[in-house]
């Protein structure tokens, strides 16, 4: 699982202080729902300049990286808690906790429950590694829209084979 990318210093600061208030909403409450519209509200830009302009700065769009947050949390919370995995599902935002397995699923490589079993065990190997530092290792890689790599397992193409459109 890689990091986000860091912020595309091309575009104009005040734009990505916009941005980042988004960004920073979205981290604070990954739980709640973020349309495009209430997250151009936030930056106070137009929705169709708010969708581009975050993609170009943080390289996901703004789905993806909420998407990424909550699996991100939900990974947090089955790794430190004895939450039910539906409890974690509706913590994280998903409604439906069939989308949730089948979505952590698609973007972890495992379910639920045996992350939670891997995390554990590699817990004390890792002693005083500072939580953040064991998060950041452990985000997903979402630079591929979970329906693409559904579509590429379904007809057997590995991401190797093919090229990455960012």
């Amino acid at each position: 699982m890689a990091a986000p990318p860091i912020l595309n210093a091309s575009q104009d600061p005040r734009l990505l202080r916009r941005l980042l208030r988004a960004k920073d909403r979205m981290d604070a409450a990954s739980h709640e729902a973020w349309p495009v519209p209430r997250l151009a509200r936030v930056s106070g830009v137009s929705e169709a300049h708010f969708a581009r302009s975050f993609k170009q700065a943080f390289g996901l769009p703004p789905h993806r990286y909420l998407l990424t947050r909550r699996i991100e949390r939900a990974c947090a919370l089955l790794r430190d808690t004895e939450l039910p995995v539906t409890e974690i599902a509706l913590r994280t935002g998903w409604e439906s906790l069939g989308t949730f397995g089948r979505t952590f699923r698609d973007v972890t490589g495992a379910s639920p429950t045996a992350l939670r079993t891997r995390l554990r065990e590699a817990a004390p190997s890792l002693g005083g590694v500072p939580a953040c530092i064991v998060s950041a290792a452990h985000r997903p890689d979402l630079r591929t829209a979970v329906s693409e790599k559904r579509r590429r397992e379904a007809t057997g193409i590995t991401r190797s084979a093919t090229t990455e459109v960012r």
